[in-house]
């Protein structure tokens, strides 16, 4: 089947079937590695964006909310309500890609971006509302020092998890790009993407992205304290 544009494009039953569970599987054992390792993100979303992106977002909707369903019965009922930030970030890569944001590098790193952003604002209502500001994440002990400045928790919570969202989302957008390189050409053929660069390279991004996110924050809530 040669099929050129994301506009004639329609999804085979079969791909649906194939990939989603392994996107969801992805994104449990990221979830997996991320607790293990302790990390500073959560890498529970690398499926979703691959769904996303070659068959659809609402596609990867159904991806994330499925992994997030699985974890909750895996890890606990705290992923349940997260389902909201796996849908969320499905909607923005897909449609994102659809619109054009992934046919460069520099733009492909606006959509990484943009999906943090839009992850974040559907986080922290879920943090501050559900949790009571904390989960047990890395990004607790920001929120911590942040509310120690003087802060509102919401805007402890949206500081720290901007910044690590930022990273997660820089990762696990490139990481995507490097797994949909290696999906057969059937899945690919109607994909105006660019290539996945070197791992190292999006590192070393997110590693400056982070930090200059950081210092903007930290800066920020400094000067509102």
């Amino acid at each position: 089947m040669a099929v050129t544009s994301f506009k004639n494009y329609r999804v085979p039953t079969t791909f649906v079937i194939a990939l989603i569970p392994a996107a969801v599987a992805l994104n449990v054992v990221g979830s997996f590695i991320n607790t293990t390792l302790k990390l500073p993100m959560f890498l529970d979303m690398i499926g979703t964006a691959v769904v996303a992106i070659t068959i659809g977002p609402w596609w990867g909707a159904l991806a994330g909310a499925m992994t997030n369903t699985v974890l909750g019965f895996l890890t606990g009922p705290i992923m349940l309500p997260f389902a909201a930030c796996n849908v969320i970030g499905a909607l923005v890569w897909g449609y994102g890609v659809r619109w054009g944001l992934g046919k460069t590098f520099p733009k492909f790193f606006v959509l990484s971006l943009l999906t943090a952003l839009f992850v974040t604002l559907m986080a922290v209502p879920i943090y501050v509302f559900v949790f009571g500001g904390a989960t047990g994440h890395f990004a607790d002990i920001m929120t911590a020092a942040f509310v120690g400045m003087g802060q509102r928790l919401i805007v402890a919570v949206f500081s720290s998890n901007i910044v690590v969202s930022l990273a997660d989302k820089i990762v696990s957008s490139f990481l995507a790009l490097a797994v949909i390189e290696a999906l057969p050409p059937a899945l690919t053929a109607h994909l105006d993407i660019v290539k996945a660069p070197k791992m190292q390279l999006v590192l070393w991004i997110a590693l400056g992205t982070v930090i200059a996110a950081g210092l903007a924050v930290f800066a920020a809530n400094m000067a509102a304290g």
